[in-house]
């Protein structure tokens, strides 16, 4: 199949025709993000069944009648693990193209482990084993060689070919629908800019800490977050997670204090130790911010195991009624967040909540009972029996 390399303006109005012509288009993008905060966006792949293009968006300032084209809501945006595709889009427009189709989250629907990989994917549907000879690649430089540039292509063309089995066996068994509640998850902002006051919720270890180092916490991360913004550099090249939780821990007063704390860098120290210090000091001054009802989740008990151990029955059961892995459907760890009230817990949304949450939730708030045989478990509301 010929790739059309789109690096001048006017070509983008025929790819522009091309893509308004389809019901369904796959994208891929090329980025890098080693070196800075925000994805430098590098290339765009755009397919659909007899076509496939490249556009260089380090050749053309002014994409905005390409984004117009693939923003139409009529058309589907087939992608796999998008996250990372649609933060570009959403660094750009401020908006996602929507309606989204993600094959990572909808392969477990078709016995696939949770979020497999785009070669696993590949290799099960079309028997191909990908290329990896250009994973490591600069996207930056130019010109790019036609082997790169076949190499970003193929993966919208997989796409393409893997959408369409995907889709014809999810009709099948009638899954398809199933998906839409999944996908529309995908619009939510959120996902895609990280607002500065928020980024503590992101530290692994913060219910762990006492009221004023949770507050010095919350500080110094909204301040990191900020600052990493503003400079466009990657986070943690201005202070890992473990730093941030090791000063509000150690709470120094001073630099000569901020000098001692073991591992610290010292350029960092430099640059911003007198603002870290000012922080630190502000913030021993007011309450936290409270923590969620997750994070105040408490030590499981043995019954908190016995209540997810008859979750898990109930999560086998319908597994198996729906030829799933029940690993697909339910995890340990996903069973404990239900228990302990997590509202982002994944049987609390889309697919899983009308397969199993819904009645996981029923006995959880006793409507539902169990019935138990030697050889079968059913699941009765109460008062039925």
């Amino acid at each position: 199949m010929t790739i059309q390399y789109i690096d001048h303006p006017e070509q983008l109005p025929l790819l522009c025709e091309q893509i308004q012509q389809e019901p369904w288009i796959a994208l891929d993008t090329e980025f890098l993000r080693e070196k800075t905060y925000y994805p430098k966006f590098c290339l765009l792949q755009i397919a659909a069944p007899g076509w496939v293009a490249c556009v260089d968006p380090l050749a053309i300032a002014d994409l905005s009648p390409l984004f117009a084209a693939i923003y139409d809501p009529a058309i589907v945006k087939v992608l796999h693990s998008c996250r990372q595709d649609l933060e570009i889009f959403f660094q750009i427009t401020g908006r996602i193209p929507g309606p989204i189709f993600d094959t990572q989250i909808a392969a477990p629907l078709l016995g696939f482990q949770e979020n497999p990989g785009y070669a696993m994917l590949v290799s099960s549907f079309l028997n191909i084993n990908l290329n990896k000879a250009h994973t490591r690649t600069d996207w930056t430089q130019r010109p790019l060689s036609e082997d790169q540039i076949q190499y970003a292509a193929d993966d919208v063309i997989y796409l393409c070919k893997i959408y369409t089995t995907m889709c014809e066996q999810l009709e099948k068994l009638g899954r398809l629908d199933w998906l839409k509640s999944d996908f529309a998850l995908l619009n939510d902002p959120e996902l895609y800019q990280l607002s500065p006051e928020n980024a503590w919720l992101k530290i692994r270890g913060k219910n762990k800490l006492t009221g004023r180092q949770l507050s010095i916490l919350q500080s110094l991360c909204e301040w990191r977050e900020q600052t990493a913004q503003t400079e466009n550099k990657p986070r943690n090249w201005l202070f890992p997670d473990d730093m941030l939780l090791e000063l509000a821990k150690l709470q120094p007063v001073d630099l000569s204090d901020l000098g001692k704390i073991r591992n610290i860098n010292e350029r960092s120290v430099n640059r911003y130790g007198k603002t870290l210090c000012e922080l630190i000091d502000a913030a021993r001054q007011r309450p936290p911010k409270p923590l969620t009802e997750k994070d105040r989740t408490g030590k499981k008990t043995q019954q908190h195991e016995a209540v997810m151990d008859v979750l898990s029955a109930v999560v086998r059961i319908r597994a198996e009624q729906n030829s799933l892995n029940p690993v697909i459907l339910a995890t340990r760890k996903e069973l404990e967040q239900l228990v302990f009230g997590d509202p982002d817990c994944p049987l609390l949304h889309g697919w899983r909540y009308n397969m199993a949450g819904r009645e996981l939730q029923g006995l959880l708030r006793g409507h539902y009972s169990l019935s138990l045989t030697s050889d079968s478990v059913e699941i009765i509301p109460v008062g039925a029996q």
